[in-house]
């Protein structure tokens, strides 16, 4: 049986009981610090503030920040009260939220100022124009019917909003014998959290999980690394992916284990935290260790109280884990895998794994889950070392896609057991490694594009009668958007307007980069498109050739120097060039995408012309290597 049936809050304040007076939370560049009992006290009166603006059981509640201090008293205190935290990517622009908050039904939003370059509250006025005419709590929008109340997380006072200082105000006036009755009627089935991932197929769906998949998923994580409360976990990672709250905070929860959170990750910033809190563990993907390990000031640091923590996110370089384990003193660092449907870890490396499994495997199967390979055509369960589908079945498993039950059906066979869509192997030991990916998708530069939601954004322009969108061969990013376009009759839609209409309404990298206009799309017998047909069509057309190594100095004299060419819109920034690279030229940039992470390699000058960059860079066309 999975290690509790308790739900978040219930699960919190028998940790509060027994260490009350423990950090839970600190935030060391703000010098703000929480023990189990503070931050529970401030859970509470949050709750109650919740409460009395009508907020309730099952109610669904965004939230659109980086990693603020009250980003987790509202996890906390929406758990307590039984609503439903929708975690919202930070760099969700204004097409992707208005979908999100319609489609999740939310109740209530809350939010920051702004992400970086982006205006969130221009962008939520935008959205909803009532916000400028309507009191706080008062809030009836057309366009989100279900939508009554904007929240604004600091001090500062918006129309049509309350901030968290009034909430807090309100809670204090408000009598628990309420909050109690909810926190005794809640289950740990409930659905507690929602988190929003293109799942198998399609448009962005949310992920229904419980507290019971959440607790026992992050007590198991915590197992892998032996966290106790004399633990003190640095979390530069981002709250709203399953890797900051749930491996960083259920983790941490159930083992009493001291969080000590970056609102955004900065390597500096995260040494210094490492040092000033003697944190044991720390968390991020390889290149966050990259930038880590080469920043100019990092030997000025004392990281000897690093133990353990989590590597994951893309292929770790053996030599990046080495030097984690020596100079950064994480000797018991491990790698996870998993996916939002699966709480999300299912497979973790253990302390005293060997440096050969924690880099070329995702570790074995975590307790209680079942895992195994399967023949995606006939679904028979494969031997070891034989590539097929993982799919996995436990008390991990998502609850279900919110309120889209045949793609949960798809997601999820009759026996219980969620198909990953990733391909992947198990050794006789019962290491798995992950080779590739099953799911039809647009992958530009590393990132997942769904054609489906991209297509429905189209839809919305005027003038567009019916439109297909298909990947396209590209030298420098693998593949780009590409839509085919059927006008309605007589429009006039031109290629520069379907570029102007999505330069601000959705996220860059799934703007289409090449526009078609057709009169009709070529169909199977039965009428479906033939997509693939459409990518002959556009490959034709563009006149597409990809080649080994792209050739820009074909007409430049000999003595031209080799060079490496790094696509920031590709790069994953895993590291592996920067550990081939024989002449030590690249190094991580201080660019972040939209997780959070560091985001691409820069390069400097003395390429010999190698190439083992390219060979060894797992994402198509993020590198280019020009030798004369």
């Amino acid at each position: 049986m999975p290690h509790t049936d308790k739900t978040i809050g219930a699960f919190f304040e028998d940790q509060v009981q027994r260490l009350p007076d423990h950090e839970f939370i600190v935030y060391p560049d703000r010098d703000l610090r929480f023990t189990f009992s503070q931050f529970d006290q401030r859970v509470n009166q949050l709750a109650k503030g919740l409460l009395a603006i009508g907020i309730g059981k099952g109610d669904h509640v965004g939230i659109w920040a980086t990693n603020v201090p009250d980003w987790t008293t509202f996890m906390f205190a929406t758990a307590k009260i039984g609503a439903v935290l929708v975690t919202i990517n930070t760099h969700y622009r204004s097409f992707e939220l208005e979908y999100l908050v319609r489609q999740a039904d939310l109740k209530a939003l809350v939010l920051i100022d702004g992400f970086r370059d982006h205006d969130y509250l221009k962008t939520v006025n935008e959205l909803i124009p009532e916000l400028g005419s309507c009191q706080r709590g008062r809030l009836q929008s057309k366009k989100f019917p279900s939508l009554e109340n904007i929240i604004f997380i600091g001090q500062e006072k918006h129309r049509g909003m309350y901030n968290t200082r009034e909430l807090m105000l309100l809670g204090d006036q408000y009598d628990d014998t309420e909050l109690n009755a909810i926190k005794s009627s809640l289950d740990p089935h409930d659905v507690i959290n929602m988190q929003y991932t293109s799942g198998t197929t399609g448009f962005p769906k949310g992920v229904m999980l419980s507290h019971y998949n959440i607790l026992n998923n992050g007590y198991y994580i915590g197992e892998r690394q032996k966290f106790t409360e004399a633990d003190r976990l640095c979390l530069p990672v981002p709250l709203f992916h399953c890797f900051g709250c749930v491996l960083g905070v259920m983790a941490a929860l159930t083992h009493g284990t001291t969080l000590v959170p970056l609102e955004i990750f900065d390597p500096l910033l995260t040494l210094a935290a490492v040092q000033k809190e003697k944190c044991t563990a720390i968390y991020g993907v390889p290149t966050m260790f990259i930038a880590e390990l080469d920043h100019p000031m990092f030997d000025m640091f004392d990281l000897s109280s690093l133990r353990t923590g989590i590597m994951a996110g893309s292929p770790c370089p053996k030599e990046t884990m080495r030097q984690v384990m020596g100079k950064m003193h994480c000797r018991d660092i491990t790698i996870a895998y998993g996916l939002t449907e699966a709480s999300p870890v299912i497979t973790q490396t253990r302390t005293d794994d060997s440096i050969d499994h924690r880099v070329g495997t995702v570790g074995m199967a975590l307790p209680e889950i079942e895992v195994k390979i399967i023949d995606p055509e006939t679904g028979a369960t494969l031997a070891p070392n034989q590539r097929g589908e993982l799919c996995c079945r436990g008390y991990n498993i998502m609850k279900g896609y919110y309120n889209l039950p045949e793609q949960t059906a798809e997601a999820i066979d009759t026996e219980d057991w969620l198909h990953s869509g990733d391909q992947a192997e198990m050794d006789e030991d019962g290491y798995y490694r992950i080779t590739g990916r099953i799911k039809d998708m647009i992958i530009r530069g590393g990132e997942n594009i769904y054609p489906r939601e991209v297509e429905e954004f189209l839809y919305t322009m005027d003038g567009v009668l019916d439109v297909q969108v298909v990947g396209i061969p590209d030298e420098r990013y693998g593949e780009v958007v590409g839509a085919f376009i059927i006008r309605k009759e007589g429009s006039d839609l031109s290629e520069e307007d379907v570029i102007d209409f999505t330069r601000t309404r959705i996220a860059p990298y799934k703007k289409p980069k090449h526009v078609f206009f057709i009169d009709a799309f070529p169909l199977t017998a039965s009428g479906k498109t033939q997509k693939y047909k459409l990518r002959e069509i556009a490959t034709e057309q563009l006149g597409i050739k990809v080649d080994l190594f792209k050739d820009e100095t074909s007409d430049k004299p000999d003595s031209e120097k080799p060079s490496v060419t790094i696509h920031a819109d590709l790069c994953k920034a895993c590291g592996l060039c920067i550990v081939h690279c024989p002449k030590n030229i690249l190094s991580v940039s201080d660019k972040i995408n939209e997780l959070g992470y560091p985001a691409t390699i820069v390069t400097g000058d003395g390429c010999i012309g190698c190439a083992n960059c390219y060979l060894v860079c797992p994402e198509p066309g993020a590198v280019t290597v020009v030798r004369p």
